[in-house]
């Protein structure tokens, strides 16, 4: 949430054709009571692309959900993994791992509104459950609900106790039992996710018989690291980005957005790390950060901060 907007996403597919990329999450009330619909603004360039929803009521999903395919998303996925306050106070996001009935009636409710492939994204478990009695009923009950994909993140989420940030990294990762919930579960689609930074990761994992893989802060705070080469070397297809040719080709984009009134670092907070380790980076985060603000600041100030990359 705040982080892949549609100018994240725009970058990261300039980065990779073949990625799948998520939205932000979204969710039902602000869509169907508060009349949210630019939540849902993407341009055709962004897909395949995932709409990931936030509710507990299943009308209200499925309204939601709705929206969402009429405007173009080629999946809805719902979200039951956030451990956010704001998220808990609504009950959904990861409360939904105590509720599995109310998830398949969720899941029903959606697939009988939308076309589109439905999926979920959920936990190993919350607070004192036990993960090995849990996830297995989890899963049954959301494939019996006509689910057939599902990314687990590999960690539990300790709804009291912990803020949101520390339910990210605290909680331990166990990816064993998300192979195993593979082998318990053959015909579900099953993505893993949760502490992995790089392409060799997410290979290792393939390679041992997951059917996805997501990557969430690496692919955000580094996209050049997993993005670029994601297409020749998971997918093998095509040649490896360059992130210097995908920054010059953010510039009619950035030309766009200014001129329909929105401002600079709307976008560029977004491509700070696009040279992440390289020489010159600092500079040209220090570039971007300090003058992206500025009423002035317009493509100009993204060629000035390439100089440091480029020479």
């Amino acid at each position: 949430m705040d982080w892949t907007d549609r100018h994240c996403r725009y970058m990261h597919r300039l980065l990779s054709r073949e990625v799948l990329l998520y939205t932000e999450m979204v969710t039902a009330p602000a869509l169907v009571r508060g009349g949210a619909l630019h939540l849902l603004a993407h341009v055709p360039q962004e897909h395949p692309l995932a709409l990931q929803l936030g509710g507990s009521d299943p009308d209200e999903l499925a309204l939601a959900a709705k929206l969402g395919a009429e405007a173009g998303y080629d999946e809805i996925n719902l979200n039951c993994g956030c451990p956010s306050d704001r998220v808990q106070s609504g009950a959904f996001g990861a409360v939904l791992m105590q509720r599995p009935e109310l998830v398949a009636d969720c899941v029903t409710a959606i697939r009988e509104a939308v076309d589109v492939e439905v999926t979920v994204k959920c936990r190993i478990g919350v607070d004192e459950q036990e993960p090995r009695q849990i996830l297995p009923e989890f899963l049954h009950m959301i494939q019996i609900a006509g689910c057939t994909r599902v990314t687990i993140h590999a960690r539990k989420a300790w709804l009291q106790g912990l803020s949101p940030k520390e339910n990210r990294d605290i909680p331990p990762l166990d990816y064993e039992i998300v192979h195993q919930m593979k082998a318990d579960f053959p015909d579900l689609h099953i993505s893993i996710n949760g502490g992995i930074t790089t392409l060799d990761q997410a290979r290792a994992l393939l390679e041992r018989g997951l059917d996805g893989v997501m990557v969430g802060r690496a692919a955000y705070h580094q996209p050049g690291d997993v993005l670029c080469a994601a297409d020749q070397q998971i997918y093998g297809t095509g040649a490896a980005s360059d992130p210097v040719e995908v920054a010059r080709q953010m510039l009619p984009y950035i030309e766009q957005h200014l001129s329909g009134g929105g401002r600079l670092h709307q976008v560029t907070r977004h491509m700070l790390g696009l040279f992440a380790g390289r020489p010159g980076a600092r500079q040209w985060r220090r570039t971007l950060s300090e003058g992206a603000h500025r009423d002035s600041a317009g493509p100009a100030l993204v060629e000035t901060a390439l100089t440091a990359i480029t020479g």
